[in-house]
């Protein structure tokens, strides 16, 4: 009886928590619609409430603002509304950190997240799944010349929350497993780990 039941809660528990997320993120998207004016509803046009419709809305919308900015004139446009929003006190301020972060996590040419590396935390003793985000100059500068890199370590099982701080280089460990191999590996709590995490182990890096 035991066996049966933590069979079916393996089998279970995996597609519920599943369900629950992606109508999570649904009902989020759905609000989408509420900036559609009243008559052109869904709710009102079919008569019935149909799930996911703001996520067709959501991803149209991107789609077309990517496809309006990558002509001329929508460079234009961005350039006149990136300088009315700077120009904005107290929301340039919100806007320029945004976007520096939407910037560096999205562009296809940041450097963010291109490296896992191995750092000693939260003792020397342990080690811990990083991702190198900079190479910051002025932090080498400061401390005496040695080359330092930023790093940030997320916590396990929510990889968007962690820290942020600078450890020598030389006491790292660079990992030759790509990011997505790392974030499996952090979300489950090191349970799902690849072949490709487990053998290509770098060498410390002098």
């Amino acid at each position: 009886m035991k066996k049966y039941l933590l069979t079916g809660l393996l089998v279970l528990v995996p597609l519920v928590i599943t369900l629950w997320v992606l109508s999570f993120i649904i009902g989020i998207l759905d609000q989408s619609l509420l900036l559609l004016p009243t008559a052109w509803h869904p709710d009102n046009l079919l008569g019935i409430h149909i799930p996911g419709l703001g996520v067709i809305l959501t991803v149209g919308t991107v789609l077309l603002t990517g496809l309006l900015v990558r002509n001329v004139f929508g460079q234009q446009l961005l350039e006149y509304w990136d300088r009315l929003l700077r120009s904005i006190p107290f929301v340039n301020a919100i806007y320029n950190s945004v976007k520096q972060v939407s910037d560096t996590l999205l562009s296809g040419s940041g450097n963010s997240f291109r490296k896992v590396l191995l750092v000693r935390y939260p003792h020397a003793d342990a080690w811990s799944l990083a991702f190198q985000t900079s190479v910051p100059a002025e932090v080498t500068r400061k401390l005496h010349g040695e080359e330092y890199v930023g790093v940030f370590v997320p916590t396990t099982p929510s990889p968007v929350n962690g820290f942020y701080f600078y450890v020598k280089k030389s006491e790292t460990i660079e990992l030759d497993i790509s990011v997505d191999a790392a974030f499996k590996a952090i979300i489950s709590m090191g349970v799902v780990t690849t072949p490709e995490a487990v053998v290509h182990l770098a060498e410390p890096t002098q």
